[in-house]
């Protein structure tokens, strides 16, 4: 064992002596490949950049509100732009790939098209609404031969990759906690004033239940039942993945959940939870409050019987035991955690057919806990997740 750890810290400080990512293009200039962007609100206005900005061209647009694409357009002018995305899909056959940014309710549908329509796709995590959802999705997608990379850049981050290797070589010994968390204080009354610009409701709604607009409901999707799974799919899906990597563990057996709304007021999912789950030999706590930002942003602690790392928005550090205040750490690394890299490896994807960092198998495994924690914290006890990660028994 230590001396696979003095093989792995030769390597981390060759790793260590350049920068953990440089953003280059993996096409030539005679070889870009062109995509459509499937919804360009933030989410979506931010991958759009950043695809263009490693080689590849936007050609066409589909949002269902018009200040939206707009913004779209002055990134991408050459780009068609179209208010339905199933139009899109019938319409433009040049394009190599999608990028699917749309709300959660919307994942399952525009995936299974951008497949039926024979493309690779880029889609933004959480996989799904539903753990049903999950499960049709990855079917389709191993169906379809199709290249699709999940938007969860931890898989292609060369910092995070390094700490899974350092937690391999057995540094932290037998783990028994895990306590992803996220912290910012950004909860305030969600704005519910009349939304400038044309928004074509029904299509925003699809297969959601139909009712009359409500902006706070289109501004603020995450927020609301019908449309997502909350701050506990939403980022809970970046963490709980790493967790189960770090941990070389499938989904959480069951889970307890509870939260409550403090200063989002108008939203249904709380800005302010905790959920425990119950794996295989050790426990993890996933707790995230948006009103308080003490340690700041997001932060994953392992616990183990012979050492601890944190890894967060800077890097990992690790500390033996047994812990001491002021003590240094054993093991220290500071990187950052870029889109870049983990939109790289998926245009490398499409060119070779090799599978991405992060497809689809992947992204069904860590939904399915903050899916199976909403599940609990709804019905008011403990939910249990049966191995085919659809099935859930109460109490």
């Amino acid at each position: 064992m230590e001396s696979d750890r003095r093989t792995f810290l030769k390597g981390a400080a060759a790793v260590s002596a350049a920068p953990l990512f440089v953003p280059q293009s993996v096409w030539g200039a005679n070889d870009t490949p062109s995509y459509a962007l499937i919804a360009a609100g933030g989410r979506g206005h931010y991958l759009n950049r950043n695809f263009q900005k490693l080689g590849a061209r936007c050609v066409a647009i589909a949002e269902v509100y018009e200040q939206h694409m707009q913004e779209a357009l002055k990134d991408s002018p050459a780009a068609k732009p179209y208010e339905d995305y199933r139009r899109l899909l019938e319409q433009e056959k040049g394009i190599d790939f999608v990028v699917l940014a749309g709300p959660d309710h919307h994942h399952c549908p525009m995936l299974l098209e951008a497949l039926a329509a024979g493309k690779d796709a880029y889609a933004e995590k959480p996989l799904s609404k539903t753990l049903e959802e999950s499960a049709r999705m990855a079917a389709a997608v191993q169906k379809s031969g199709k290249i699709v990379q999940i938007g969860m850049q931890r898989r292609s981050a060369a910092s995070i990759i390094q700490a899974k290797e350092l937690v391999d070589t057995g540094v932290l010994g037998r783990i028994t906690m895990v306590k992803p968390q996220w912290h910012w204080n950004v909860a305030r009354p969600l704005n519910n004033s009349p939304l400038p610009g044309k928004l074509n409701w029904k299509l925003f709604l699809g297969s959601a239940p139909q009712r009359e607009l409500v902006p706070m409901r289109f501004r603020y999707w995450r927020y609301f039942w019908d449309y997502a799974g909350g701050n506990m799919t939403d980022q809970g899906t970046h963490l709980m993945d790493v967790v189960q990597w770090f941990t070389n563990s499938g989904p959480p057996k069951s889970a307890l959940c509870y939260g409550f709304v403090a200063k989002d007021e108008g939203a249904e999912h709380p800005e302010v939870f905790s959920a425990v789950f119950e794996f295989e030999g050790f426990m993890a706590t996933w707790t995230l409050d948006y009103c308080n930002s003490f340690q700041n942003g997001w932060s994953i602690t392992f616990m183990g019987d012979k050492g601890t790392m944190i890894l967060d928005e800077s890097g990992y550090r690790v500390w033996d035991e047994p812990w001491k205040a002021n003590k240094p750490p054993i093991h220290e690394q500071k990187a950052p955690v870029p889109i870049e890299s983990h939109i790289e490896n998926f245009l490398d994807c499409i060119k070779s057919r090799r599978q991405p960092n992060c497809p689809v198998e992947v992204g069904q495994r860590a939904v399915a806990g903050p899916h199976l924690a909403n599940i609990a914290l709804q019905k008011g006890t403990q939910a249990h997740l049966d191995a085919d990660m659809v099935k859930v028994r109460l109490g």
